[in-house]
């Protein structure tokens, strides 16, 4: 293990700024790191991607042969499965030695010959960072709309290409969010237009092709919202949607009328969130409405849309939270999740039949995959389980028929899915609540507390993170580690109830439950705090940074990926991406009662003089998400008050944004450093 004696850990300068909000003074010595531009930043970033470097020099080799193994799991020339849309096939392939995919398609039958529609390698050529997104084709399927994203900002251009004669158009769209939608005229397309500052999708637009001036359809004023722009899988309606963490409002224009006017479907109510799908005449609508918590499925007729006349289909059920809805001509099929597990329900319009997908796994991932089709009995859905690969499955409606299409193939021999184990546990938190924790090791190992385990979560946004299978995992199992999820509240694992449990005044759940889970698997002896791991991202990474300032006792080492740790500053900037559309997820600290509470769990205000676990921090210098200096000025901090010699690296992706590295296998570079970190921590070097 390296020393941190012999290289010298960078220390920033301090210039202490003067916060002020509600008579209460903030002294912020590292605020001058957010001018991304200015030459002592981008210097003391370099800085400390040496010292990291240096660092972990003796872990190089190791790192290269960890990103080889990863590699080396995965199927370099491998294809998606393909989906048929308006009589063509759609396939997206890799091949050897290529680190971005090809999209395809082949009209009416798979053996027909391929048409190239993107080769995002050549695309990519020469680019430090590529992301291509929203691809939409014409009604008519001579023409395709499409996103680039060379900054990883998330700010996309949209081009047009022709596809009868594969040239890329003079329509040049920038400051989008990538995707577009087409009317039935194939020459106009609607498209979302993104705040330059603040990134905030916010307009609507209509572009025609080969025109210069676009027309504005739709602005959202309310600076807490965002909005863009789809079309519904009946290809009738053009629908803009406006959100905002808890209240939705919909907008509708007939896709044969491009220059018409859209209609408010129903006008936003605030704490009013609701879904549409359109089917026959109707409007199916997914909602809370009437305190349904876990939500209901509603209908109305398309012509009458006032909420007296909508009617119940499924009624509210407190222990079930329903998802999504995926309608087809004679069947609906609703996606729900009760006890933290996927179900999956297939209903008939003529009420012949209605059952569930049977699964019998204590812990897995269930869900609908790419459904565009409308007249069909084939339900598509993706199956996985933390010792199972993902396969993508066709299953019969009528008669229940399953018919595995593909499942994910893990090279190099070794794996054997039976040489894992999972399960489920549940630690009691600090107010008597069960929190599940899904695991997953490899058979033989000891529960005498000498296993290392590294511990997960998110737990924000209402996001769950479901028990999945990974081959990047593998490194860390095969070489004894035990890898445990935490389903913690702010997250929507065992209900909609679940994230209201753990956002705004009760934030702190998800942090007292993490530290619980984490006490539990001490105590269960899978681990012990000199073996025991934490990891989280982004949300995720507030996370770490609150639990290294309440238990650092309990963790070895930490890795905090882009985290959000800065959250008073951050959340009263409403010139950053995100602030003002998160007000309902943290609070607004423009109100003293949330400013007090939230300044109360900081990880940026809270760092103290004391020992801190090992850390790895990671950040992306044009993060539009977590802004750089976030992880930079907290790293800085940490190394002026703690008071141990432990490892504290600060790892910046000079040309990334929030998803890190763009291609297939530059970001398994950024994951096998992570690994060796950990792996380092337990002495183990192959």
């Amino acid at each position: 293990m390296a020393s941190n004696s012999i290289i010298k850990a960078p220390l920033a300068k301090k210039k202490p700024q003067q916060l002020e909000k509600h008579n209460d003074i903030r002294i912020d010595n590292y605020f001058w790191m957010k001018d991304r531009e200015h030459p002592e930043v981008i210097n003391y970033l370099n800085a400390e991607n040496a010292y990291c470097d240096e660092s972990m020099a003796h872990t190089k080799a190791f790192q290269k042969d960890l990103f080889e193994e990863m590699k080396g799991r995965i199927k370099e020339d491998d294809s998606s499965v393909p989906y048929k849309y308006n009589g063509y096939w759609y396939i997206t392939k890799f091949e050897k030695g290529k680190d971005y995919p090809i999209y395809l398609r082949k009209k009416d039958s798979l053996d027909n010959p391929e048409e190239l529609l993107f080769d995002c390698n050549a695309m990519a050529e020469g680019e430090r960072y590529f992301k291509l997104a929203g691809i939409s084709i014409s009604p008519d399927n001579t023409l395709v709309s499409f996103g680039i994203d060379k900054t990883g900002r998330r700010n996309y251009t949209i081009y047009v290409k022709d596809l009868t004669t594969g040239q890329i158009k003079s329509d040049a769209i920038p400051n989008t969010t990538g995707s577009s939608s087409w009317a039935n005229d194939n020459q106009t397309l609607f498209y979302t237009k993104k705040d330059e500052v603040t990134l905030r999708a916010y307009q609507i637009y209509r572009h025609t092709l080969g025109k210069t001036k676009d027309v504005l359809v739709f602005q959202e004023e309310d600076d807490t919202y965002g909005t863009t722009v789809y079309k519904s899988k009946s290809r009738k309606y053009i629908i803009i949607a406006c959100y905002s963490t808890l209240t939705n409002e919909y907008h509708l224009l007939n896709a044969n009328d491009p220059n018409g006017k859209f209609e408010v479907f129903y006008p936003r109510v605030r704490g009013l969130e609701y879904s549409i799908s359109h089917y026959q005449d109707q409007f199916y609508i997914l909602t809370n409405k009437d305190k349904a918590t876990n939500f209901k499925l509603m209908r109305c007729n398309e012509s009458d849309r006032v909420m007296e006349s909508w009617e119940e289909v499924i009624a509210h059920r407190a222990d079930t939270l329903i998802e999504n809805v995926d309608i087809f001509k004679d069947f609906l099929v609703v996606s729900e999740r009760r006890n933290g597990l996927n179900q999956i329900r297939i209903m008939r319009w003529d009420n012949t039949d209605d059952y569930y997908l049977p699964f019998d796994n204590e812990t897995y991932t269930a869900y609908t995959t790419t459904n565009v089709e409308f007249d069909t009995n084939i339900l598509r859905f993706g199956y996985n389980a933390l010792t199972t690969p993902a396969s993508v499955i066709e299953f019969n409606m009528i008669s229940k028929e399953r018919r595995v299409l593909k499942e994910q193939e893990v090279l190099g021999g070794a794996f054997n899915k039976d040489n894992y184990v999972s399960e489920r546990i549940w630690a009691t938190a600090n107010d008597g609540t069960k929190i599940p924790i899904s695991l997953v090791y490899k058979k033989g190992v000891k529960k005498d507390g000498n296993s290392p385990l590294l511990q997960y979560a998110y737990g924000s946004y209402g996001s769950t993170v479901d028990p999945y299978f990974s081959t990047i995992r593998l490194s860390l199992l095969d070489r004894g580690f035990i890898y445990a999820i935490s389903h913690v509240r702010g997250g929507e694992y065992l209900g909609r109830p679940w994230y209201e449990d753990g956002k705004l005044l009760k934030k702190k759940n998800t942090f007292t439950d993490f530290i619980a889970c984490s006490v539990y698997l001490i105590k269960e002896r899978f681990t012990s705090s000199k073996h025991l791991y934490a990891m989280g991202g982004s949300a995720g990474g507030l996370l770490m940074g609150v639990v290294i300032n309440e238990a650092p006792e309990l963790y070895n080492g930490v890795v905090a990926a882009v985290p959000f740790v800065d959250v008073i500053t951050t959340m009263l900037d409403d010139s950053i991406p995100l602030t003002t559309g998160e007000y309902d997820e943290w609070g607004n600290p423009n109100d003293k009662l949330y400013y007090d509470y939230m300044k109360s769990y900081s990880p940026y205000d809270n760092v103290t003089s004391k020992s801190y676990p090992n850390m790895l921090v990671t950040a992306g210098l044009h993060d539009s998400q977590v802004q750089y200096w976030e992880p930079a000025k907290w790293v800085a901090k940490l190394r002026e008050l703690k008071t141990d010699s432990n490892q504290l690296y600060l790892k910046t992706n000079m040309n990334a944004g929030h998803g890190g590295a763009s291609g297939r296998f530059e970001s398994l570079k950024e994951e096998a450093e992570e690994f060796a970190f950990l792996l380092d921590l337990e002495g183990i070097s192959s």
